[in-house]
């Protein structure tokens, strides 16, 4: 028995698998072919606590410790990466939304809560990916609302989405181009939205959006102006955990498949399962999938002491993003030509994990952030 396995994570997880098998992936094909997304789930997950769960229970929450949260999130991108990502970005703006105005936060934050929001969370621009410092767009104050002006590009359910937080440059008689975060409310905030398809998460609505005087009310700064690089950068940190327990799932459902496949399928008179170089397959993707679950789990234990978790979110997320596809890949090879097929999930699971390295900072970032992290100098100025 692994020693993160309690009765009450072996329970919630049995209950999620169940929900999942269930009521999950047989609508799983037909919305990747329309990409489409099914917003009705939301409310259905929030009842698990995959909105907000890890808030405290006086803040609305179930206490959720990020070591359970992290085996949530493998569960939902074994059945459906596209649907961890949705509630990944879902769970984006409560942080925040917590310490905003009251007013602000009483209209928005229950519904979020309880999955009736259609959310987004816009930081990265078209030029402006892994260097969050350097975000163009820009928040004027124009004495008695905020005007935003700027483009956002690559963000999930950015299609969809009826509000969310944007990250602008700030300009104000007390901050003078520092990062601050702004609830945009469509509704209110007039803005265009466009859709982008992608290889990836095709159910996941990736948008581009476009401010031109977009009018903000006063009381939609989040937090305090000049803050959001800071909380920004410890929100990927936290993520980053969420991705690579994403695509660590995905990567299990691809050797699960495999596993099924090689003692089923027959070439030569017997299972495929028993040449050598197909066992080497299989060996290898148990032997990764293990690994990368104790790194991701590591940095999740790190997180629940109060760590920063720096190095050990880096980490995870740089090896586990890695595997996951080279183990999609190796499921690819055992499948052979019905790897290739669209109507079976390998396919999709070879581009989703493919995905995962992006996200909450490339590999190469991570790379650069772990060999900061060791070595205390830094490759990036």
């Amino acid at each position: 028995m692994s020693i993160h396995e309690t009765a009450e994570r072996r329970d919630l997880l049995a209950s999620i698998r169940g929900f999942c098998k269930a009521e999950i992936d047989p609508i799983v094909a037909e919305h990747e072919r329309n990409k489409t997304f099914p917003f009705e789930l939301l409310p259905r997950l929030a009842e698990f606590g995959y909105i907000g769960g890890w808030l405290p229970e006086a803040r609305g929450g179930l206490g959720i410790d990020r070591v359970t949260w992290a085996l949530m999130m493998e569960e939902l991108g074994y059945w459906w990466p596209s649907l961890r990502t949705m509630i990944n970005i879902t769970n984006g703006p409560i942080d925040r939304l917590v310490e905003a105005q009251p007013d602000v936060r009483d209209k928005y934050l229950p519904p979020l809560l309880a999955g009736e929001a259609k959310v987004f969370n816009a930081i990265t621009e078209p030029d402006v990916g892994s260097n969050v410092a350097e975000i163009k767009t820009r928040a004027d104050w124009d004495g008695t609302q905020w005007v935003i002006n700027g483009q956002k590009l690559w963000i999930s359910n950015g299609a969809w989405g009826e509000w969310g937080v944007v990250i602008a440059r700030t300009f104000s008689p007390t901050c003078a181009g520092e990062l601050s975060a702004f609830l945009v409310d469509k509704a209110v905030s007039p803005f265009d939205a466009g859709r982008v398809d992608t290889m990836v998460l095709q159910s996941s609505g990736t948008g581009e959006l476009t401010f031109r005087d977009c009018k903000v009310p006063a009381g939609n700064l989040l937090g305090d102006e000049g803050a959001a690089l800071k909380n920004t950068l410890v929100f990927l940190g936290v993520a980053r955990i969420n991705v690579a327990m994403g695509a660590l799932g995905a990567a299990r459902r691809a050797y699960d498949l495999s596993v099924e496949y090689a003692k089923t399928r027959h070439q030569f008179g017997r299972p495929i399962g028993s040449f050598q170089l197909v066992q080497a397959h299989i060996v290898e993707m148990r032997a990764k999938l293990d690994a990368a679950r104790a790194l991701c789990l590591n940095a999740a234990e790190t997180l629940d002491r109060g760590d920063s978790g720096r190095l050990e979110t880096s980490i995870a997320k740089y090896y586990t993003c890695s595997v996951a596809h080279e183990i999609a890949d190796a499921a690819v090879a055992v499948h052979g030509a019905m790897g290739y097929s669209t109507e079976y999930p390998i396919e999709r699971l070879f581009r989703d994990t493919r995905g995962a390295s992006i996200p909450e900072g490339t590999t190469e970032v991570q790379t650069l952030v772990v060999g900061r992290e060791i070595l205390g100098l830094s490759a990036i100025k």
